[in-house]
């Protein structure tokens, strides 16, 4: 539960970094916020003291607030909306997906591509004590198959969690997977036939992408940008009839990182009820974002029952712990069957000492630590990414949310050129022609900033900026 305070606070932040309020302009006094907000002074200087905490605004004796100076300087987010047709179409480079994704995991590399937390942001200990006492408590029937439907006690834990964000689903509901990917995989199995068209807003997380090609799906790309979804182009591929489903994350995307307005997920909702098609929502960013309070997902607005909630705690926890879950709403509830016919069991241990972190507070307390560390973290990334290039070099936008960077190379570069002159130098980056279609995001690379900036990592954007900087002067 978020208090009041935080919420007006997150408000005037995200005015605050939008430019609606200009650097080092005065804000109202702490009287006069009170009475626009409605609130109590008390409210007031909390809110104030919560933003000056975080390095928004500052305090000048005797004068009052005001807007502290942005640390970066980043370009216009208009440049990066990309408009194409919007066609069913078969997934092509498979062979390349595969590639880049087995030189990410490569131990010996500087790991900048793939979106993972560094070992820093991981709460080790607390997740270890977790399972040594899921342990020590454990019944003898946690030590045979479980419920294919998830433990129980997981569910519950899950259940009392998103309750504390406003997020209220049914027990019978949740099915626990191995992981964000295997939800997808198992809602778009039941779902769907093989030959079918799923939407697609690109650029987007290049693993959706070569999940659909793995299941002979076919996919139906329309355009996003930093500041969301094109969702007249949504509509317009939904009035066709020609897909069966959409497949989207509305919460800190992977890897613009925006995040919908409520208005907008309201929308999408109403969207998927008025022409009968299912939306899965992939959320697994939902808990990365940089207020104390995690964003509502599409499914809060769901009224008709068309969308499937998916998530997991890989982003916001640790990628070893490749547990997830589906929500299925009720007009679903005939593929239940086959969900759990097709659905893998979850070790039954680590599902216990997850629940385990959850009711003990671990989880909301790990959480409450990792937002701010990762609006720092993500600013120091920005901060020295500045230093390195001039804007005609790289163009940078702040995401809303998680720890993927989406940078623009000048057009003439080509970011696979840079992929593979990265990966001679043992440092893995992701080229983002492999975010969409026919290469229209060619001159992008994504940078995973989930690791704080280090000494090694230092020296290897370094080295991406100096091969930046030569093929710049010879082109």
């Amino acid at each position: 539960m978020q208090f009041r305070y935080q919420d007006i606070a997150s408000q005037l932040r995200h005015k605050i970094l939008a430019g609606e309020l200009s650097p080092h302009c005065k804000l109202p006094s702490l009287r006069n916020f009170a009475k626009q907000q409605n609130i109590s002074m008390t409210t007031a200087q909390a809110c104030y003291e919560l933003l000056e905490a975080q390095g928004h605004i500052y305090v000048k004796p005797k004068s009052g607030f005001f807007v502290q100076a942005p640390k970066i300087t980043l370009s216009s987010q208009q440049h990066d909306y990309i408009d194409f047709p919007s066609v069913s179409r078969e997934v092509s480079s498979f062979d390349l997906h595969n590639q880049i994704q087995e030189a990410s995991s490569q131990a010996q590399m500087i790991h900048l591509g793939a979106i993972q937390l560094g070992s820093p942001l991981i709460p080790i200990e607390g997740l270890r004590r977790s399972i040594q006492r899921s342990l020590k408590h454990s019944h003898p029937e946690d030590f045979l198959y479980c419920d294919r439907q998830g433990h129980p006690r997981l569910r519950k834990a899950l259940l009392q969690h998103w309750a504390e964000d406003a997020i209220h689903v049914a027990y019978d509901d949740i099915f626990i997977t191995n992981g964000c990917m295997a939800a997808l995989m198992l809602v778009i199995q039941s779902l769907t036939e093989i030959g079918d068209s799923i939407i697609l807003p690109t650029p987007t997380f290049n693993g959706q992408l070569l999940l659909l090609a793995s299941l002979n799906r076919k996919v139906i790309e329309i355009p996003s940008h930093t500041q969301g979804i094109d969702l007249q182009r949504l509509e317009q591929v939904l009035q066709t009839g020609q897909a069966k489903a959409c497949l989207l994350t509305a919460n800190y995307q992977n890897p613009l990182g925006y995040c919908l307005t409520h208005q907008e997920k309201a929308q999408i909702a109403a969207l998927a009820a008025k022409y009968q098609c299912f939306i899965i929502e992939d959320d697994i960013y939902g808990e990365c974002g940089y207020d104390l309070q995690r964003p509502l997902p599409i499914k809060h607005w769901d009224q008709a029952g068309y969308v499937i909630w998916v998530g997991s705690v890989s982003k916001s926890l640790s990628s070893a712990y490749r547990i997830g879950w589906l929500c299925l709403p009720k007009t679903l509830q005939d593929l239940k069957p086959k969900l759990l016919a097709h659905n893998i069991i979850v070790n039954t241990p680590l599902q216990l000492g997850l629940a385990d972190f959850i009711f003990s507070g671990g989880y909301r307390r790990h959480l409450n630590q990792l937002r701010p560390c990762l609006w720092e973290q993500v600013q120091q990334y920005l901060q020295y990414l500045q230093q390195l290039f001039t804007p005609q070099m790289l163009s940078l936008n702040m995401p809303q949310g998680g720890y993927a960077l989406w940078m623009k190379l000048p057009q003439h570069l080509s970011a696979f050129a840079l992929y593979q002159f990265a990966l001679s130098q043992s440092i893995s980056i992701v080229p983002g022609g492999i975010f969409g279609e026919d290469n229209k995001y060619h001159d992008y690379i994504r940078i995973n900033a989930g690791h704080p900036l280090t000494a090694p990592i230092q020296a290897a954007l370094q080295q991406l900026a100096t091969w930046v900087r030569q093929q710049a002067e010879n082109g």
